[in-house]
């Protein structure tokens, strides 16, 4: 059997590994971990402090999203479980935010996040309202193999049956959500200068939460790409430039000064500034860095990927702040975030949280303290990252993928490219090598490459960091050529 617990959760092409049957193996699995006893709730959650029988279950708007999530319910309730389900497509961070509300023992999320709308997945959650730990994942894994090898297959109970004896109840967690949104975000700021503001759901399950939280604000908001389309118009639901071209038309058409973007299940965000340029996840956490220590006074660690820029180091040093660095991946940085006072945490792919929220990347909320960050500026979005760049960059960023045939040997590429690792690149020397998730170059005036593999799909990432254009399209360049010959090698 082919089901493993990657970087964050299970994902797998619909109606080839993903189908009904292994769903609900898996669900089966979750089922037998969950009531086995010795789950836990997680770092920061007390024994007796969630309810070991509860499981939240939500669904994104892919295709058959909600089917898969009412027959993962189903499995849970034939286990004795008691299931919330979520009445209708919901954003990831709002239903972790609901496990955590219902003090329930672990949340199961249908979606495939930011991948091809061919595919579709399963992210588990833990007590804490982020991403399982990885021993609560090899836990299901174990018995999900332990199940195929007994050839015993899943508990099933009729949904109607399940419902009438109250193990299965639909409810909606938007309510508490934004209930706590309002803790976190100042809408007296946004509503003293109220912008004209473009949110594209991309056709995802954050649809309609920024708006609604709007509403009464005296911000005018227009929704792009709001509307129920499991195919996501022929895209990948990815806040990144090459998906944005109806982003960048809505700003063209003067439907706003700035645009919020959150992917397929909305816990990442990336935006498009009133000129129409995309404004990376990199420069969004450096603007939200900035923001909550010189407007707010917040202090707190700084935790970001090994794939993101360095003026968040930059930023951190400036105002006195720890900054660790982690492999990709958020649960790398829920693990700070669950052990010390966290200010920032964030992932160049547009995953971030803050201070006070729950440990997982929340685009909803990004976005919303975007749009705050402009307001209390009272400067456009465009001029705010600019200045950014004039006080702690220049920083120019470029990542390119590279489709593999099958997953590579990462710790064979890891040793290769370590061994082989070349004294300069693009005329500046190489100051460091680094191996924390892949192999990272650091060159003498603090730009970088980064290869690694995805942990989420046979993809070889390579990224970079330079003071200039130029130089990022000749490390990338570097970067394709030692991964090429690596990939021949394998």
């Amino acid at each position: 059997m082919t089901i493993h617990f990657g970087t964050d959760g299970w994902r797998a092409v619909m109606a080839d590994t993903f189908t009904f049957n292994n769903l609900r193996l898996v669900a089966q699995a979750v089922a037998d971990a969950v009531s086995a006893g010795d789950w836990g709730g997680g770092p920061g959650v007390v024994d007796g402090g969630f309810d070991p029988r509860l499981v939240v279950v939500g669904f994104d708007t892919r295709f058959l999203s909600d089917r898969f999530a009412a027959e993962v319910a189903r499995v849970l309730a034939a286990n004795g479980l008691r299931v919330r389900l979520t009445h209708s497509d919901t954003a990831t961070p709002v239903v972790s935010l609901a496990v955590r509300h219902a003090h329930a023992a672990a949340g199961v999320m249908i979606t495939a996040s930011h991948n091809a709308p061919r595919y579709n997945g399963l992210k588990l959650k833990a007590a804490y309202a982020g991403s399982a730990l990885p021993e609560q994942c090899r836990r299901v894994e174990v018995y999900l193999a332990d199940n195929e090898a007994r050839a015993r297959g899943p508990n099933l109970m009729d949904y109607d049956r399940a419902v009438n004896e109250g193990l299965i109840t639909r409810f909606n967690p938007t309510p508490a959500y934004a209930e706590h949104i309002r803790k976190l975000i100042d809408f007296d700021v946004i509503a003293r200068r109220p912008q004209r503001l473009v949110v594209d759901s991309m056709y995802g399950s954050g649809r309609g939460v920024i708006k609604g939280l709007l509403t009464g604000g005296g911000v005018e908001v227009t929704e792009i790409r709001g509307e129920m389309n499991p195919g996501f118009g022929g895209i990948h639901p990815e806040p990144i430039a090459r998906y944005l071209g109806a982003t960048v038309g809505a700003i063209a058409a003067g439907h706003g000064d700035l645009a919020v973007v959150t992917d397929g299940d909305a816990d990442r965000i990336g935006a498009v500034d009133g000129r129409g340029q995309f404004v990376d996840p990199h420069k969004i956490m450096a603007l939200a860095l900035q923001y909550l220590v010189e407007r707010r006074g917040w202090r707190g660690a700084v935790v970001k990927t090994v794939s993101t820029t360095r003026m968040v180091n930059r930023l951190a040093a400036k105002y006195g702040l720890p900054c660790y660095e982690t492999p990709v991946g958020f649960n790398h940085i829920a693990d700070h975030m669950l052990n010390e006072p966290v200010l920032i945490g964030g992932e160049e792919s547009g995953g971030i949280s803050i201070l006070n929220h729950i440990p997982e990347g929340d685009g909803l909320l990004m976005g919303l303290l975007l749009l705050e960050i402009v307001a209390a500026a009272g400067a456009p979005l465009a001029e705010l990252t600019a200045q950014l760049l004039r006080d702690f960059g220049p920083a120019q960023y470029a990542r390119k993928d590279l489709r593999l045939a099958q997953p590579v040997a990462k710790s064979e590429m890891t040793r290769r490219l370590t061994e082989g690792a070349p004294a300069s690149i693009s005329g500046r020397r190489v100051a460091a090598v680094e191996q924390l998730d892949g192999v990272k170059y650091v060159l003498d005036d603090d730009g970088w490459l980064l290869i690694r593999p995805s942990g989420t799909e046979p993809v070889l990432r390579v990224y970079a960091e330079a003071r200039d254009d130029e130089t990022v399209a000749a490390l990338l360049a570097y970067g394709e050529g030692v991964a090429a010959q690596g990939r021949a090698g394998d």
